[in-house]
């Protein structure tokens, strides 16, 4: 595989990760009730997320509410959202610099300015996917500690909701994509290095003229 298509690939997976980011800082199922009762039938599922609660009826109705002050939140959610919105601004950017720096684009000269520009774009979804696992693993921590704290009431036990699995799947598409292209940059520089000319050196013939074939 070229380093061309490499690059496009890794460029694929930070868009899918760019966007699995979005997507999670978007759904409130971060963390939803847990199933611990004796009784099987539960009448609703409370889910939580960075931006509002939800309320599922067992009838399929659902009432969500955005949360009303942002200053009362936990320093989790907080954060999470600080983060995500960090990363989905970030996100654009790396990909504006990749793809002004990719090989299938002609908007800088080759050379290696064009492949700092790629290491760049690279790095950034590579940040991109630590600042995200940051707030993923803050709340996955949360979940499971408050899960077996025998303090903790039944009804307020959570269970880790499927925005935090889009999430880590998100970060693996940013890491693996960021280190794609900034892997494809370094033979990416080697391909695009000037290889060493030789000329012939220009014997005279019996003549006294130089040969014609000493020229190209």
């Amino acid at each position: 595989m070229t380093s061309a298509a490499v690059e496009i690939l890794g460029l694929g997976l930070g868009i899918l990760g760019w966007v699995g980011v979005i997507l999670a800082c978007g759904l409130p199922m971060w963390q939803v009730s847990a199933f611990i009762d004796v009784n099987i039938v539960v009448a609703q599922t409370i889910w939580e997320g960075l931006w509002m609660s939800c309320v599922v009826q067992s009838t399929g109705q659902m009432q969500c509410k955005v949360y009303d002050s942002i200053l009362a939140l936990p320093a989790e959610v907080q954060a999470g959202r600080a983060l995500t919105v960090i990363v989905a601004l970030l996100g654009l950017v790396a990909l504006m610099v990749t793809v002004v720096g990719a090989q299938c684009t002609n908007c800088i000269r080759p050379g290696k300015m064009k492949s700092r520009i790629v290491i760049a774009g690279g790095a950034i979804y590579i940040l991109c996917g630590v600042l995200v696992l940051i707030p993923l693993c803050w709340f996955a921590n949360i979940v499971i500690s408050d899960f077996y704290d025998p303090t903790v009431p039944s009804s307020k036990k959570r269970e880790m909701g499927a925005a935090l699995y889009i999430g880590w799947a998100a970060t693996a598409l940013l890491l693996f994509g960021g280190c794609l292209i900034c892997c494809c940059s370094c033979s990416q520089r080697d391909e695009t290095s000037f290889p060493v000319k030789y000329s012939a050196p220009r014997r005279p013939t019996s003549n006294g003229e130089y040969d014609k074939k000493n020229y190209v």
